[in-house]
């Protein structure tokens, strides 16, 4: 792309040549005046700004310019100009998309494997709170690896820190440790079902202790997700109550994390970065859950627990294997998705969600074989079709009054 500037051409100006050698020097030299020197250093595309202190000499020398005559021989010419703004942010943008594009693939791609391990994993091995504290363990470990060799500066956090973010890790540890306890016990398909009745405990929750009234249109959208969320659940085959009753728990926990965020990190000052904040929520997790571990399971990781693993039908070599990848899994795809909110905005991570959800339904039934009736898709659909709904009525945002 290139842009055109105009200026004066200096051919077919005769009429503007100096009468005398004694007439003032004021004048562009774009008009075509060697003798002429510019009045001002300043010059905008090539044509001199005169200063106010010289029109008066530019009065004495038109007036022996005839008015009718005065432009007519002035040719304008275009000076084509190199303009590459334009190209430039295109080419960002397309980076920029691409990059979105591939982060959201590897953020669905982790979560499918991490389910799929995680859920063979339980099923011949099942403690959960076991479980959580080592895929902490996994994920503290890929923390310290980032902040030791500098792939991500290391925060310094004060004490008002801290207390801000302990209440948000005592959510994030509970919320994760009721998944896999839901996981443990139901389809993987099921629990991310219930999961999707996430919006509704968000928007009953910051009603509750944030005071924030929802539209007319959020509320309307939680219509079809319950509705969906309660039909899957009577023709579930898998269904018990424990699995149903931990999911649920999962939903108000990991919204009650959201609402504490917005409740106690007010503060410019006790504010990280999503990756950081991530980071250390994860490292507090890790603390809290292994003690709980131990005390609820007792010490799960001896010859005899894994022997009686194996022989559910995993040996030991693949146990551990897979429990490592879906350890690796759950923190990656965690942290993918607080890189990815720090791109986007939250209606839009919003979305992404809704999206990532089906995808793991659909790759946990096609993986297991898992049997699903008319109903019951007719159910799941209606719910993630009212999440996605949920997503669209939080950008309609009623406009401010002009006064």
């Amino acid at each position: 792309m290139q842009s055109s500037a105009l200026a004066l051409s200096p051919s077919s100006t005769p009429l503007l040549r100096p009468l005398n050698k004694s007439t003032n020097s004021r004048f562009c030299s774009t008009l075509g005046i060697p003798s002429l020197k510019p009045a001002d250093p300043g010059f905008i595309h090539g044509v001199s700004c005169l200063q106010i202190s010289h029109f008066s000499t530019f009065e004495r020398f038109s007036t022996r310019i005839p008015s009718n005559r005065r432009y007519s021989n002035i040719k304008v010419r275009a000076a084509l100009v190199p303009d590459n703004v334009d190209e430039t942010q295109k080419s960002s943008a397309v980076i920029r998309t691409l990059q979105l594009g591939g982060m959201f693939a590897v953020w669905y791609l982790l979560n499918i494997y991490f389910n799929i391990f995680n859920k063979q994993v339980l099923k011949v091995y099942p403690y959960p709170t076991t479980m959580t504290a080592f895929q902490f363990g996994c994920g503290t470990v890929m923390i310290l690896f980032m902040w030791t060799f500098n792939l991500y500066h290391c925060p310094k956090l004060t004490r008002s820190q801290l207390a801000a973010i302990l209440p948000l890790a005592v959510a994030h540890t509970m919320g994760n440790l009721l998944t896999n306890v839901s996981i443990g016990t139901v389809n993987v398909s099921f629990t991310h079902t219930i999961k999707a009745m996430e919006p509704f405990f968000t928007v009953s929750l910051a009603a509750l202790f944030l005071g924030e009234k929802p539209s007319v249109w959020i509320v309307a959208s939680l219509v079809p997700i319950v509705g969906g969320v309660g039909l899957a659940s009577l023709t579930e085959a898998s269904f018990n109550w424990i699995g149903f009753c931990s999911a649920m728990a999962s939903n108000v926990t990991n919204q009650s994390r959201n609402v504490f965020s917005k409740k106690f990190m007010v503060r410019k000052e006790d504010t990280l970065d999503n990756v950081n904040l991530f980071s250390v929520i994860t490292l507090i997790s890790f603390i809290l859950l292994v003690p709980a571990a131990i005390f609820m399971e007792g010490i799960k990781f001896t010859p005899a627990c894994l022997q009686s693993a194996a022989s559910k039908g995993l040996n030991i070599r693949e146990l551990c294997l897979r429990a490592l990848v879906a350890g690796f899994c759950f923190h990656a795809y965690q942290q993918v998705s607080y890189m990815i909110l720090q791109m986007v905005s939250p209606v839009t991570h919003s979305v992404g969600n809704c999206v990532k959800r089906v995808v793991v339904i659909v790759s946990s039934v096609i993986f297991f074989q898992t049997p699903v009736s008319p109903i019951n898709f007719l159910g799941t659909a209606v719910a993630l079709s009212g999440v996605y709904l949920y997503s669209r009525a939080k950008r309609m945002k009623a406009k401010p009054k002009i006064a």
